[in-house]
């Protein structure tokens, strides 16, 4: 795994990273793998501006049912060269020092530790990225607003089925659960830790 600057034990803000280590190999996948794949490319490039400024990243993926499997074996098998995924997978590597939440649910919250380690790190603000949005980020997001985070949901990281499906799911996020769905190609993340610290002020 590439080096990467370690992120803080403590932060204001958080990069989530849904589902996107995936063999890809579930019903109707074939509809999600082109808008996913141009949706890893902008969460990999966010990824990076984050990780320069010390945000630590927080990968939760689904278990698909495996209890007994470990995130390791999930990315392992995801980058084989027989699975649909392996492209998606290739682009999102973990680093040694990202966290990892396996769910058995939509939700990121659900039945995971996920509340524990944001408290853990005092995180008060999420970024959301990953597939898909109408599902599995819809799912955290409204999970996240019950729990008062504040929430960004960049609008080009992350992917449904079809694009009214995504533009639908980002426009309740943004009016019914207050998240900012700017595309994070704006982002000036020494912005977006400013407005978390006072957030997290304010909490």
């Amino acid at each position: 795994m590439p080096d990467m600057p370690h992120v803080e034990e403590r932060a204001s803000i958080a990069l989530l990273i849904i589902d996107m280590i995936s063999d890809m190999e579930f019903e109707d996948s074939e509809k999600l793998f082109e808008p996913a794949y141009e949706t890893a490319k902008n969460i990999a490039r966010l990824k990076r501006k984050a990780k320069e400024h010390h945000i630590p990243v927080i990968y939760v993926n689904d278990n698909y049912g495996r209890w007994q499997s470990d995130f390791k074996e999930l990315v392992e098998h995801a980058r084989q060269d027989d699975v649909r995924g392996k492209p998606i997978t290739e682009l999102l590597i973990p680093d040694s020092d990202d966290y990892f939440v396996l769910k058995p649910q939509f939700s990121a919250f659900f039945a995971t530790p996920l509340d524990l380690l944001l408290e853990y790190l005092d995180v008060q603000t999420l970024i959301i990225t990953g597939i898909a949005g109408n599902m599995c980020i819809q799912f955290t997001a409204n999970d996240a607003y019950m729990r008062h985070y504040q929430l960004y949901i960049p609008s080009d990281c992350t992917a449904s089925n079809t694009n009214q499906e995504n533009e639908q799911a980002l426009s309740i996020m943004q009016s019914v659960l207050k998240a900012d769905t700017s595309p994070s190609r704006e982002y000036q993340i020494p912005i977006l830790i400013k407005s978390a610290k006072e957030y997290h002020t304010k909490k």
